[in-house]
């Protein structure tokens, strides 16, 4: 479509600086960028139902999500709703200053695929967003499931990805990195509902964040077919929406 304007506007004149028209926002936001790494350490993650999705207003976009998945499903009876960590944000510390180390915290919540079908991935989804230039309240009313990809470098110095089976619920056929979602099943949990005082002494956190880490790793195993021992240990190096 682009190509097709140019001629036109060439043969009016050239384009002055009120008209030119601002290039297209980039499909996706680096929230969180540490090119040297953090190590699990330095991982650490606040796990609350405050960071839950927030229903929508508006019944009928609300209605829509089961509705759409109900679609989805018609048509690939293989899709599944499983629990996921849901992102609802971030605290950095540190990061920059030379003299101390660097520490994220996740805030993470749940959620469900079936909702990040129905909000994400639907062509209704820019009608979840709230305007706002802090994204957790952007998108307070979206799935925004936690996700994980790895940067796999073999011993020669190559970087590896795979491509999705044409069978999948988002992007089949799509050349990608390693990964696929921390899973709170591995975890035992399946809503808020766990034990309150091994909620206060941090236990669920640290577990959460573990969980990041070793999830990773099981993707790689899983999709590339490697040992775990043939890989090195983990590091977090950015966040992306």
């Amino acid at each position: 479509m682009v190509q097709d304007n140019i001629p036109s506007m060439e043969k009016s004149g050239p384009v002055t600086n009120s008209e030119a028209v601002d290039p297209p926002p980039p499909p996706y936001k680096l929230l969180v960028k540490c090119p040297s790494g953090l190590s699990p350490g330095q991982v650490s993650v606040d796990f609350s139902p405050s960071y839950d999705r927030i229903p929508h207003p508006d019944l009928n976009l609300e209605n829509s999500i089961p509705e759409i998945w109900d679609r989805r499903l018609q048509s690939n009876p293989s899709l599944f709703n499983g629990t996921k960590f849901r992102y609802g944000g971030h605290v950095l510390h540190n990061m920059g200053d030379s003299n101390q180390e660097s520490h994220v915290c996740l805030h993470l919540g749940l959620t469900d695929y079936r909702t990040f079908v129905g909000t994400n991935l639907s062509t209704l989804w820019e009608k979840f967003l709230v305007t706002s230039e802090d994204d957790s309240l952007k998108c307070q009313h979206t799935s925004s499931p936690l996700g994980n990809g790895a940067v796999v470098e073999t011993a020669d110095k190559k970087i590896l990805v795979l491509r999705r089976s044409n069978n999948v619920g988002e992007f089949p056929g799509y050349f990608v990195f390693p990964g696929g979602h921390p899973e709170p099943g591995e975890l035992g949990i399946s809503a808020h509902q766990y034990d309150q005082e091994m909620s206060g002494s941090g236990h669920i956190n640290r577990k959460v964040s573990q969980e990041m880490f070793d999830s990773i790793i099981r993707e790689v195993v899983e999709e590339i077919g490697v040992p775990a021992s043939s890989l090195t240990r983990s590091f977090f190096a950015a966040s992306i929406t």
